[in-house]
């Protein structure tokens, strides 16, 4: 089963997120953008596992979460201050990232 947040909210520089099974968890705003799941940001494969584009991995000390929407009941689109908001973050992708950011 799919853990779903029960609540999403910007906190100062964080993403908080409240699970379904009651574990909370905090996401920096420099970690979800360095991390995020764009085409723009991690390029694109062709069918051969060719990637073409992406971005240098940049660490983003000056960023900041400016809102975010919900896609459907799996997912999230973040807006960032540097007016980044492409990356679809799934809540699987959300709970690896917050392993990997403790």
């Amino acid at each position: 089963m799919i853990n779903i947040p029960t609540n999403i909210e910007i906190i100062g520089n964080s993403l908080a997120i409240k699970w379904g099974d009651g574990e909370d968890i905090f996401l920096e705003a420099n970690h979800l953008r360095k991390h995020s799941p764009s085409a723009e940001n991690k390029g694109e494969s062709d069918i051969f596992g060719n990637i073409s584009g992406g971005q240098k991995k940049i660490e983003y000390e000056q960023i900041s979460l400016i809102k975010f929407f919900r896609i459907g009941n799996y997912a999230i689109r973040i807006h960032f201050s540097d007016g980044h908001s492409t990356g679809i973050f799934s809540w699987e992708y959300l709970k690896k990232l917050s392993e990997e950011q403790d």
